[in-house]
């Protein structure tokens, strides 16, 4: 059987190469996630060749919870997708992809109207060769409920008036095909430069999105951070929350950084235990202490503070620290701190191996015990590992069933 009759998800763009975003897409799903599982594998097995659990793998298609949409085009005509590059590299027409694959029926009825909105409340795209017109960028993030957030980045607050003006007419057509937008606002990014969203947001309607994950509401406010893959980042915190009540005792203090909107924190929190989330988000921390107060947990506080900043000034550590950072890894900091602090256990959730790697070199008296592959970002290299390591001393093991 060849590639293309082992793929499940078909994709017009890719075969037709206007869009090859989904790198992976002409392999079948599963030779995907073995190459990913033997990248990880060789990147970690030779620090300490951890218990491999099976990877977690979830839908091949419609997926993705948050859709990134270049607008280009003309008024009339508008274009949501990206921007395809001439032979000098350089991005200038728009390429349409409202019916990617990888978003729900839902997402793609939205950017329907979206579109028309475009034309409707005279939302000029921004032309990149030219430097001109308004709107840069449209951000849809779809909720499990199927409640929405529509973000529109904008040049200037120019046009801000007319979308004002026709909004309500959109939320009135939103909710005629059956969809709610629980949050709209304006970002405003004035910048020529390769950068998705500005420090400027204005919200148009509602405040939060609730993002419900094994039961827990999230509530996500127009720049939190939230994994992209939703069914892939419920099983994340449910692996967490086992490895962690496997540790009972020795695992009493939590620290969870670069926690977001609480979704490890809230995940870990139970009685007996006392769980600390830092997040340099304002933002991300309101939104986190909305969803513990909601839950009535005891145990668990959060602070808007930079992570490893606060790390390292406190004179203690947890028993377990969780780390979730991006790309970029922890850093030297962060990493020389574990390394001499009295921790015993890290729970590490990385979306970038080679950075976790380069951070484990850093911390030679941690070994990785625990592992597991999460196919997040399906069709292309990209993955989340989840790692659990032990502070490296005799006797030490993990706990045993019973």
């Amino acid at each position: 059987m060849d590639g293309s009759a082992a793929r499940l998800m078909q994709c017009h763009h890719f075969d037709a190469h206007r869009c090859r975003s989904c790198s992976l897409l002409a392999l079948p799903h599963a030779e995907q996630v073995d190459g990913k599982l033997a990248h990880v594998r060789a990147l970690l097995d030779p620090v300490g060749r951890p218990e491999w659990l099976p990877p977690v793998v979830g839908a091949e298609r419609a997926f993705r919870n948050k859709a990134k949409m270049v607008v280009a085009g003309t008024v009339e005509a508008p274009t949501l997708g990206i921007l395809a590059r001439d032979d000098r590299g350089v991005g200038g027409r728009g390429v349409d992809l409202r019916d990617c694959p990888l978003y729900s029926d839902r997402v793609h009825a939205a950017l329907e109207l979206l579109a028309g909105f475009v034309t409707t409340a005279r939302l000029t795209p921004y032309d990149v060769p030219t430097r001109r017109g308004e709107l840069k960028h449209l951000l849809v993030t779809e909720a499990p409920s199927g409640a929405l957030m529509v973000r529109f980045v904008l040049r200037s607050t120019e046009s801000l008036p007319r979308l004002r003006k026709h909004l309500p007419a959109l939320l009135e057509a939103m909710a005629d095909v059956g969809l709610r937008a629980e949050l709209v606002s304006a970002n405003l990014q004035p910048d020529h430069k390769a950068v998705l969203e500005g420090d400027d947001e204005v919200v148009l309607h509602g405040e939060t999105l609730t993002m419900t994950v094994n039961g827990i509401d999230l509530h996500l406010r127009t720049r939190s951070f939230f994994q992209t893959n939703t069914e892939v980042a419920a099983q994340l915190y449910r692996q967490a929350r086992s490895w962690v009540d496997e540790l009972a005792a020795d695992a009493r203090e939590v620290w969870d950084l670069y926690c977001g909107v609480g979704g490890f924190a809230l995940h870990l929190a139970a009685p007996g235990r006392r769980v600390v989330g830092v997040e340099v988000s304002p933002e991300a921390i309101l939104s986190a202490r909305a969803s513990a107060d909601e839950r009535g947990v005891d145990g668990v506080e959060f602070l808007t503070e930079d992570a490893a900043a606060w790390a390292v000034r406190q004179d203690h550590a947890a028993d377990l620290v969780v780390v979730n950072p991006p790309r970029r890894g922890i850093g030297t900091a962060l990493a020389d701190w574990l390394e001499h602090s009295s921790a015993s256990w890290v729970l590490y959730s990385s979306c970038n191996a080679e950075t976790l790697a380069r951070d484990l070199a850093s911390m030679p008296s941690w070994r990785p015990v625990r592992a597991q592959l999460l196919d997040m970002f399906p069709h292309t290299p990209h993955y989340e590992v989840l790692v659990l390591l032990r502070r490296e001393g005799p006797g030490d093991k993990m706990p045993t069933d019973g």
